[in-house]
């Protein structure tokens, strides 16, 4: 089994070594380079093949920005994760990072507690090193684990961080890492599953509503659809894209500029209009409340779903209990099952469906299971998901 090669871009020796110490402790991974700049970088890169970029934004003589510039003009195609904790601070710039063409973005924490704290986003370095490092890894003809093998090692490495913090809480010393922690210690590779085959309620019928839950993967894909969406649509679309608070008015923003209908970051309260594209803010749940004049947004900080606020299942949820078999459900691009369950259940009450294909999904996650579980009427590739949401649109509208 080969290893996912990541070459790590700061200008901080102490988070290069953090960082570094979080990517070789993870089987799969190895740190192939180090580099203190972009201009550093880019000599490496001479020399260094790697599978993935960790690139900091705030960096001397090149920042992030610069090596992206750079990037683009020399067509390098490796892909790149922002991991800068300017992101909490200038959400615009992480934006810029990604219409640059970096592939995600990770908010590394700052302060004395560095050390402490870069504990907190091991699980999303896994993830993304896994999700975007993999696809890349393969596409060279790189022999790598599947996702769920690293979904496995984000549980262990969340499961030793709770039993950290609790003896740090209560001040115990005979605590001890158990396997009832987790709900799995020992991995083991996922059997292929024959789709459960779903007879709906009743037949497909006028589409009033789209809703698209996504995650690892989603802020490039999401692009890909919203610029080549119908400039006629009619119907209002709902996003679920698992992103940090902070980021999702910037993220709206950019896509509104790309995108032929109304892009906004969703408020609580707000009618749902036709034409118009409503992105969950971060750590809000997104959910559609009926009113008699006319259904409305709510949100709420109500506890994560799946391990995600906003969870794709709640908003699904909401629109196959009041829209039944009058909705367009789409499920694509992330790791794990956020939206798999209730996007089966919208299936149920007959509403139509669609899910990305593995083909062109970074991780063939969310959408693998709502498959499974029978909610995916049609695999799309995702060069073919504008086309495919507009049409169905336009034909039932």
């Amino acid at each position: 089994m080969d290893d996912i090669s990541v070459l790590i871009c700061d200008d901080s020796a102490l988070m290069r070594n953090l960082i570094g110490r979080i990517v070789s402790d993870t089987e799969g991974f190895s740190v192939i380079g180090k580099a203190e700049n972009g201009e550093d970088l880019l000599e490496k890169l001479k020399t260094l093949k790697p599978d993935v970029i960790l690139l900091d934004i705030q960096m001397p003589k090149m920042d992030g920005i610069g090596f992206l510039r750079k990037r683009k003009e020399l067509r390098i195609d490796i892909p790149v994760i922002i991991l800068s904790s300017i992101a909490t601070e200038g959400a615009a710039v992480t934006i810029q990072a990604l219409e640059l063409g970096a592939s995600d973005f990770i908010t590394k924490p700052g302060g004395n507690a560095v050390s402490l704290t870069i504990a907190d986003v091991s699980s999303d370095i896994i993830e993304l090193v896994a999700s975007y490092g993999g696809a890349y890894a393969r596409a060279k003809g790189k022999t790598v684990y599947e996702a769920d093998f690293y979904a496995h090692q984000i549980k262990l490495r969340e499961a030793e961080r709770f039993v950290q913090k609790k003896k740090i809480d209560e001040g115990a010393r005979n605590i001890t890492f158990k396997s009832e922690d987790i709900a799995s210690i020992k991995w083991t590779p996922s059997v292929k599953k024959e789709p459960v085959v779903i007879t709906p309620e009743r037949e497909g019928g006028r589409i009033e509503i789209i809703a698209i839950g996504i995650s690892t993967g989603g802020p490039n894909a999401l692009r890909d659809v919203f610029k080549c969406i119908d400039p006629r649509l009619k119907q209002p679309v709902l996003v679920v894209q698992h992103m940090p608070a902070g980021f999702t008015a910037e993220f709206a923003a950019s896509l509104n500029n790309i995108c032929p209908l109304t892009v906004t970051e969703a408020k609580d309260g707000e009618p749902i209009l036709g034409g118009h594209v409503y992105i969950a803010p971060g750590n809000y749940h997104m959910y559609v409340e009926h009113k008699m004049m006319g259904n409305i947004i709510r949100l709420s900080q109500d506890d994560p779903r799946n391990g995600h606020r906003p969870s794709a299942d709640v908003m699904f949820e909401s629109i196959a209990n009041i829209y039944q078999n009058h909705a367009l459900g789409v499920i694509m691009t992330g790791m794990g099952r956020d939206g798999a369950a209730q996007l089966a259940e919208m299936r149920k009450k007959g509403a139509w469906t669609l899910g990305q294909n593995k083909e062109t999904s970074i991780v063939y996650g969310m959408p693998k299971v709502a498959f499974e579980l029978g909610g995916v009427q049609k695999q799309v590739a995702l060069r073919e998901m504008a086309d495919e949401i507009s049409k169905l649109a336009r034909e039932h509208a």
